[in-house]
């Protein structure tokens, strides 16, 4: 099972990244931070694959803080930085 987790150094940060997917009516998901990706605070926001690519344009577009956005496969437990 493949999963995106986005990052954050900081609660704020997650926060704040939250608020412009709202805005934008993206669909996402708060969860604590997987313990493979576990190098920054506790929370990430998971995503489905069909936003993406719109997200991914917010953070090119908007400069949000953020600590990456990993691809996660739950079963093999290997992952890669997307953007």
């Amino acid at each position: 099972m493949i999963r995106y987790y986005v990052l954050f150094a900081s609660h704020n940060d997650g926060l704040c990244f939250e608020k412009v997917l709202k805005d934008n009516s993206l669909k996402y998901t708060i969860v604590p931070t997987p313990r493979i990706l576990s190098k920054c605070c506790g929370i990430s926001i998971m995503l489905k694959e069909e936003v993406l690519e719109k997200v991914k344009y917010l953070i090119n577009n908007n400069k949000l803080k953020n600590e990456g956005l990993y691809r996660v496969n739950k079963e093999t437990k290997e992952y890669e930085r997307v953007c």
